[in-house]
């Protein structure tokens, strides 16, 4: 059978199904949240979609789920905005469609106009574990710095224990470490050194295309070759690194620069902005992409043989960290070529919600990359 999708005039669809078998679809759109009981064979409206409950007042309602719980529905929306306002609200009825009763309490979760050290909290979800315990799951930002705060880590995943009172979902404390959750697992690897002898972990991405595309580990074993072309950082890249994990680090790479023109470490947020510190020729340069500027920042004659660039990202009064560029020189002594502000590689000033990518490239030819180091400051 071939199933279509039904066209939603909107955003973050989610499927509910009752006790009759009925699926129903929620979503942001039509100026609030919307639903529709939907054939899931032929993926055809089967009535509406109209608005069934549209939070609090508060603008972009949307991020909804619909749960079943003591024979009572729950709604849960985003509401605020996805920045500084961003909220969780919850409204209970006797049906899918409600009516619906807004939580009193609500919002149920937000840090807005706190000083909490995790922001822009929502875009929630509720999940009953196999132990019988309940749990929300959500997104939030770290930002750093004097207003309006910068965050480089992006939207980042918590998780908040849950407890029912009077018929209501109440969310716990949320703190920056891991709550005691049953299977609750931690999705990057513990900092240290990593070799290129095994394939690459879950945790190495590439941009536009998986890893495996641009680079061989079989080629120069125990080394990653990455096969560069003539594209830059700015464009369709070479590139092959892992998440920022905290916001103070020092990443190290041991590089041969072989055939390529350019290769080194890059600290990358998109094509218009990113710093990189490489090989070219006999010497280590600095570089930085910020919107429209680009430029060298600083060079040096390099060490002979393959070259240890270096990146640091350390605090700063005034944004989220100064991001440092260098190499060890022959004599084992690190050199710093450029100290920049974090502010630029921040999604407040290149929007987005995606945080920061630190890793390896190469342009013009291949470069061998014999380990990769993540250590956090």
């Amino acid at each position: 059978m071939t199933y279509r999708n039904p066209v939603i005039p909107g955003i973050d669809p989610d499927l509910a199904w009752d006790c009759d078998g009925n699926c129903w679809v929620h979503f942001s759109g039509l100026g609030g949240i919307a639903r529709s009981r939907v054939d899931i064979a032929t993926g055809a409206f089967l009535d509406g979609p109209e608005i069934t409950w549209s939070g609090t007042g508060l603008r972009y309602p949307e991020s909804r789920h619909l749960y079943k719980r003591d024979g009572t529905w729950y709604l849960l929306i985003a509401e605020g905005g996805t920045h500084g306002g961003h909220c969780v609200s919850v409204a209970r009825g006797p049906s899918p469609v409600g009516p619906w009763e807004g939580c009193p309490a609500n919002p149920i979760l937000t840090h807005r106009s706190t000083d909490a050290p995790i922001q822009n909290t929502g875009h929630a979800d509720l999940v009953e574990f196999t132990d019988g315990s309940w749990w929300m799951v959500l997104l939030g930002v770290r930002p750093r710095g004097i207003g309006p705060g910068f965050h480089t880590l992006g939207r980042e995943t918590f998780l908040v224990p849950v407890r029912w009172e009077e018929g209501w979902p109440v969310p716990g404390d949320l703190a920056l470490e891991m709550p005691s959750a049953p299977a609750a697992r931690a999705s990057l690897p513990a900092p240290g050194r990593e070799t290129f002898d095994a394939a690459l972990g879950h945790h190495w991405v590439g941009v536009r295309r998986p890893p495996r595309d641009v680079s061989s580990l079989g080629a120069r074993p125990g080394w990653l070759l990455l096969h560069g072309g003539e594209q830059t950082l700015d464009t369709s890249r070479v590139f092959v690194g892992r998440r920022q994990q905290h916001r103070h680090c020092r990443v190290t790479t041991r590089v041969d620069a072989m055939s390529a023109t350019e290769a080194g470490l890059s600290v990358l947020l998109d094509s218009a902005a990113h710093y990189e510190v490489a090989v070219e020729g006999d010497r280590v340069v600095a570089r930085g992409r910020v919107g429209g500027l680009a430029g060298v920042l600083g060079s040096a004659p390099g060490p002979h043989g393959p070259v240890v660039p270096t990146v640091g990202t350390e605090p700063d009064i005034h944004g989220p960290d100064a991001v440092s560029l260098g190499f060890i020189d022959d004599h084992g002594d690190a050199q710093t070529l450029a100290r920049l502000d974090g502010r630029y590689l921040s999604s407040e000033v290149t929007g987005g919600f995606l945080g920061r990518l630190i890793g390896i490239y190469a342009v013009g030819g291949d470069a061998a990359f014999e380990w990769f180091d993540y250590e956090e400051a």
